[in-house]
Order: C-alpha cells, then sequence, then structure tokens
C-alpha cells in the first residue's frame, strides 16, 4: 500500500519554548527511551543508540527538570547511577556508592556549576598557590570499576552496578596487567591493611579493530565501539576470553582514607604505590585552563590509542568536595565536561524542496540548530523521497544527525518513541517550487519538468549576489553551483537561511572562508532601494530603470520596507508606471506580472522575514564631481558597488574601461595594468584617502 502524503508547512512547526504541560509530556517521553537505552548500555553492553546521540537525550531531559523541578521522578534517569547488575554474576555491595557525573556541553553550563556549586557551599573555591582550585582528567570511554586491596593483595574486583550493588569481575580483571595483583610501598605513603581505588578499564582502537577481523572471519557481529568491547569482556564468563583480549585500566580515585588533601595527590598516593594513572591529567587554577585543557584535547583526542568523550573537572580539595556532597546521581563538586559530540539528537522543524542546477528536486531538513563535531547544523540534505520514507522522517520528529565522514550533516535515525502525535508526514510536490512547472520522475529522482529551470534559476541567484545588486563579496559562481548541488539554497533568498556550519562542513571550506561568507550575507541586509529592486531580476529592469522605480516609490513617501515596496508595484497602475521616465508599456507590464507571481511573492516574504533592510537614497547630495567619468580598480576597504554609487550620487559616471576621456582612476591594492595604462595616457591616479577627501566636499 503506498504511504500518505501529507502537507505542511513551515509555519505549522515553529520552534516554541514548551509550556509545562508539553514538557510533562516530552520529559515521560525521555525517561521511558532514556531508561530503555541505559539498560541495553550498562546491562547488556549493547545500546541501540551512539553514546553521544544518547548524551544529548539526557541533556534535554536534564534542562527540562531544570526548568520544572516539579517535575522531577524520584526514578528519573537523572537521579540513576548505572544499571541493574545481571544475575549470571555474584553481587558485591559497594563500601561507598559509586557515583556517576552529571554532564555539560558548554562553557557556559561549567560555569553554570561553579556558580551553583558556590552557592551552595556559601562561599567562593580558594585560591591558593601551592593547591590548584581544580583537577582535570581525560574521561576514558570505557567501564568504571573498583578494586579492593587486603594486605596489598587484589582481593575483589567489581563493575559499577546501579551504583549501590555491583557484579564481581574480580577473575576477569586479574588477567589485566595494567591492575596490579599486588601493591606495596614504594614512597612515603604506606599501604593501609583494607584499600578500597576505582578506575576505569578500556580497550585501544587498535585492539578493537583486531577483535573484529577476528569475528568477522568467525562470521560473528563486530564490536560496535571499544566501550562495549571493554563492557563486554569484563562481563565473560571465562576469565581466558578476557585475559586474550588485551584490557588495559587507569586508576584515578582512592577511596579509602590514607590522609589524602587533595586530588592531585590521590594520584601521586596511586602512583607511589605501582597503580596506573593517565599522565595527561592536569591541575588548573581557574576556568580559562580548564577551558584550555579540554579544547586542547578536543584537538588532540584523535592521536590516543583509546576513546576520550571528554574530561572530568573535580575540585581538587577533597574537603570541600566532601563538603559540597551529592545531588541526584552525583557529587556536585565534579562534573563531564563533553566534547561536541559525533551524533546529537534534534528537531525537524521542516522540510522544504530545493531545486539544483539540473532541476533535480532534493528534500532538505530545516533542524533546529545543533552541534555536531564542534559545528552548529540547521539543514541536513535527506536526498530524495526513497530516503524519506526509508527513514519514515517527519516534520516535528526528533532525530538522530551525523556530519558523513566529519563533513556533510546527516539524518541517521528517526526516534518515533519521542512523537507526540503532532508530527506531519511530507507530500511529493506536484509542481516545482522554483517555476511552478510540473514535477516528473527520473529514476528515484523528482526533476522539475522544464530542462531551463535549473539553468535559469542559478543565473538569477549569481545576479541577485553581484556588485550592483546585493553585493556579496566572495559569493562567486563556483559557490554558488555547491550551495545548488548540496540543496543548501534553491532560490535567491535561501541565502540569507545560510549558518556558518552549513558552509563550514563543506569539502575545502574552513572556518575563515566559511566565516567570510556569512558576514558578507549579513553586511548585505542593508542595502539600497534601486539595488534591491535591481537585484530581483525583473525582466527588462536594469539599474537605470530600478532608479527610477526608486524615486517612483520615494514619492509615495509610504513607510520603508519590502513588504510595503510589494504593495505598492502591485497595485500602481500600468499608467501610473509609464508616467515614469524612459518607463515603457513592456517594461511597466512586466514590473506588473513580476510582482504579481505567486512564486516571487514566496521569495519577498523569505527576504521580510529575513529583516532585509531597505534603505532610501540620501537627500541633497552636493553635485561636486557633476560630469566626471572614473574607473575603479585594485582591492579598497569600501565594496566597488557602494563607492560607484557614492560618486554617481554626486553626479559623476563610473565606467569600466580606461579612455582619453576618463577623469580619473581611483587605484586600490593590487591594481594591475589598468594603473600602468593610466600613467601612459596622462589620467589622474586617486588613491583611496583622495577619494575620501574628495568624497567629503
Amino acid at each position: 500500500m503506498a504511504r500518505l502524503w501529507v502537507v505542511c508547512g513551515i509555519n505549522e512547526l515553529k520552534k516554541e519554548r514548551m509550556d509545562k504541560k508539553e514538557a510533562e509530556k516530552r520529559a515521560a517521553r525521555l525517561r521511558k527511551l532514556i531508561d530503555y537505552n541505559r539498560t541495553l548500555y550498562h546491562t547488556f553492553d549493547a545500546p541501540e543508540i551512539d553514546d553521544a546521540a544518547f548524551d544529548t537525550l539526557k541533556n534535554e531531559l536534564e534542562e527540562i527538570e531544570n526548568k520544572y523541578p516539579d517535575l522531577v521522578k524520584k526514578d528519573s534517569p537523572t537521579q540513576k547511577i548505572g544499571g541493574t547488575p545481571l544475575d549470571v554474576f555474584v553481587k558485591v555491595q559497594h563500601s561507598q556508592p559509586m557515583h556517576s557525573f552529571f554532564d555539560a556541553f558548554s562553557r557556559e553550563e561549567i560555569e553554570q556549576w561553579l556558580a551553583r556549586l558556590e552557592k551552595y557551599l556559601g562561599h567562593k573555591l580558594p585560591q591558593k598557590k601551592q593547591q590548584p582550585t581544580f583537577y582535570c582528567e581525560l574521561k576514558i570511554d570505557g567501564l568504571a570499576i573498583e578494586l579492593v586491596y587486603k594486605e596489598g593483595v587484589l582481593a575483589q574486583a567489581s563493575t559499577r552496578g546501579d551504583g549501590l550493588v555491583g557484579e564481581d569481575i574480580t577473575q576477569n580483571v586479574k588477567t589485566i596487567t595494567t591492575v596490579p595483583n599486588h601493591i606495596e610501598q614504594l614512597g612515603a605513603y604506606p599501604v593501609p591493611k583494607t584499600l578500597v581505588v576505582r578506575g576505569e578499564i578500556f580497550i585501544t582502537q587498535k585492539e578493537l579493530d583486531r577483535i573484529n577481523k577476528e569475528q568477522e572471519k568467525k562470521g560473528q557481529k563486530p564490536y560496535a565501539n571499544t566501550r562495549n568491547l571493554a563492557a563486554g569482556s569484563m562481563r565473560q564468563l571465562d576469565p581466558a576470553i578476557a585475559a586474550a583480549r588485551n584490557l588495559q585500566s587507569f586508576q584515578y580515585d582512592i577511596v579509602t582514607n590514607v590522609g589524602q588533601k587533595t586530588h592531585e595527590e590521590q594520584h601521586r598516593i596511586l602512583a607511589s604505590w605501582g597503580f596506573f594513572i593517565n599522565t595527561h591529567n592536569k591541575s588548573a587554577n581557574s576556568l580559562k585552563e580548564v577551558f584550555d585543557f579540554r579544547d586542547e584535547w578536543q584537538k588532540k583526542r584523535e592521536k590516543l590509542e583509546y576513546e576520550i568523550d571528554g574530561i572530568v573537572v573535580i575540585v581538587n580539595d577533597d574537603a570541600i568536595f566532601k563538603a559540597a556532597g551529592i545531588v541526584g546521581k552525583g557529587p556536585r563538586g565534579a562534573i563531564a565536561y563533553k566534547f561536541s559530540p559525533r551524533q546529537a539528537t534534534t528537531i525537524v522543524e521542516n522540510i522544504v524542496m530545493q531545486v539544483g542546477r539540473s532541476g533535480v528536486i532534493t528534500p532538505v531538513a530545516t533542524l533546529r540548530p545543533v552541534e555536531v563535531s564542534g559545528v552548529t547544523i540547521q539543514h541536513a540534505t535527506l536526498h530524495n523521497f526513497d530516503e524519506i520514507e526509508r527513514l519514515d522522517v517527519r516534520m516535528g520528529d526528533t532525530v538522530i544527525v551525523t556530519r558523513s565522514g566529519d563533513v556533510i550533516p546527516k539524518i541517521i535515525q528517526v526516534l518515533p518513541e519521542l512523537r507526540s502525535g503532532k508530527e506531519k508526514k511530507v507530500v511529493i510536490p506536484k509542481k516545482c517550487p522554483v517555476d511552478g512547472s510540473v514535477v516528473v520522475k527520473d529514476g528515484v529522482l523528482l526533476k522539475c519538468s522544464n530542462p531551463s529551470c535549473g539553468a535559469q534559476n542559478r543565473n538569477r541567484i549569481i545576479h541577485f549576489v553581484s556588485r550592483s545588486a546585493f553585493g556579496m563579496e566572495g559569493l562567486g559562481e563556483k559557490i554558488i553551483d555547491r550551495l545548488l548541488d548540496e540543496g543548501l539554497i534553491s532560490d535567491s533568498a535561501d541565502i540569507f537561511s545560510l549558518a556558518l556550519g552549513d558552509i563550514k562542513v563543506l569539502d575545502r571550506f574552513g572556518e575563515k572562508s566559511a566565516h567570510n561568507i556569512i558576514e558578507s550575507i549579513e553586511k548585505s541586509k542593508k542595502i539600497k532601494i534601486h539595488s534591491f529592486l535591481y537585484a530581483l531580476g525583473i525582466p527588462h529592469v536594469g539599474q537605470e530603470t530600478a532608479k527610477t522605480l526608486e524615486k517612483l516609490f520615494v514619492k509615495s513617501k509610504i513607510s520603508l520596507s519590502i513588504n510595503n515596496v510589494e504593495e505598492f508595484f502591485e497595485k500602481v497602475s500600468l499608467e501610473g508606471l509609464q508616467n515614469a521616465q524612459d518607463i515603457g508599456p513592456i517594461i511597466a507590464q512586466s514590473i506588473k506580472e513580476w510582482f504579481g507571481d505567486p512564486q516571487n511573492k514566496k521569495i519577498l516574504k523569505k527576504l521580510a522575514d529575513a529583516q532585509i533592510a531597505l534603505q532610501a537614497p540620501q537627500k541633497n547630495t552636493k553635485k561636486t564631481l557633476e560630469g566626471m567619468i572614473f574607473v575603479i580598480t585594485g582591492t579598497l576597504s569600501i565594496p566597488r558597488q557602494r563607492i560607484k554609487e557614492m560618486l554617481e550620487e554626486r553626479g559623476a559616471h563610473v565606467q569600466t574601461s580606461l579612455s582619453e576621456n576618463v577623469d580619473a582612476l581611483i587605484v586600490g591594492q593590487n591594481p594591475g595594468s589598468k594603473e600602468k595604462k593610466a600613467q601612459q595616457l596622462g589620467i589622474v591616479l586617486w588613491d583611496e584617502k583622495t577619494l575620501q577627501q574628495k568624497l567629503k566636499k
């Protein structure tokens, strides 16, 4: 049976803050989904979604519960530590609960954590020269363990479990060479009769690759990641399996009181007893140093042999850490500061149809902005309608997005468990969104039946961004082609919906080039009326005619806005247009038809929504350069189009080629051959300083 497609416009899915009733329903759905995946993760080591996407679900639930504290449930995942221990293992009661950490994903969240902590303590954290305020650890993506030593000999090893009761994995842990089976005093710190320490078991990426090759040879399912492999290895009933997998471990916490004063000192003590500690861990005296440490390791994480997904920030002073106590599932005095996730969950706010250069219609999801791999993304191509049907993605859905190859944003999974019932399916368009022609099928693709549609549309966009129109510097033909091919734009107005992340993720586009393009787009939002009218690409309306239309509109004394410009030219009569200088019947008819076209009205609305600011012409400009002819060459600090406008406002004429009748050549940096030719013709040269002086008169 064919799938039913129904229409939903963008206005039906506006991004709004949830009221309390909606938040309560959303929180209930989140708890159910998180609990399900938490059980798969902690108890069975078989998660169905990526850890990073799982983290963003937890983060959303925490945000709802922080906003509405009375919605917090005792059994909420935000209040739970781990998973239920499996029955096949002997249960181990922890002497003290093994808590987990709350997560932060931004500097603002870390600053808020510190503010809450200091408010609870009633004082600022002390700044001591000899004792750093914080201790930062790399957050290993592995399995948390507790080790108990009796008379210096490893007596018991256990998993975190639910935080109170774990699983006995002693025999498996004894196979790990980086967990000492026997410890003794090697430095200044004596070993107590009973010692409890905690750490993390992990496995390297290289070892994961080796084991997965063996799994494939046996026709068995490969392990998804190093964390699953490490946890699964520890839950083997046969220690020989764990022994064959080259597991490793770092220890980072001493539960037993051995006189330690700081968390940093705990690491020194552990090292003195022969435990393996992570030598990359580092103390910090300020949040700035914390941020620097986190940012450094986000860049360097790929160079490590093992997986890390962030850092842990801990109050270094043990007395203050203990005084801060516990809230929910974790200590107030520590927080996990996660890296930008490689996958994240977000909301599909709309699905729009973009038309490429060849007329192919590509559905593109407009997403609630989300950070993935260090880039904020808000668009993801869905490729074709078969892909929409395969994913069953709807407007309003919660989805998991990633960046394919750390480049192009992509929706990889829909979370139907989070549907509220308000989600809308997508309609297959029957008409091209650009020119209204009938849509035809070409294999799995949909195309506009007008073979010229894509090329004509491309030319309109190139005209729209040109110097005499919106003057978007850096947005050349090749970049326009790329944006069309990726489905990021399909008409001129779409350019104003582009974000930094949309361009930054494209191959061969760096941070700087993407930033320059976005900056140029933002600057162009302030535009003269005649440049705006020229940019629209109305047939037969060139620059001079656009200036005539500008005068006609300004003469009406209607307040300046795109909506009013549209209304004015829609209502003005053909006779009224023809009464203006140089506007005949053909041009007048073209203007009326353009402003009456439904497709053009959509573009004007999008431009109005983008808050394009129309600027009226300057009044009473002195004609100080009346009759003079200029040519401009080289790069100047002011866009050429603006210089041209300022010269023309003062009565001058600007042309592109040099001749003997040119009065002056305005010379910027890297002027090329025109400067030499001007000197040969005896033409006066003006640098930018001279130009500015002349324009001030």
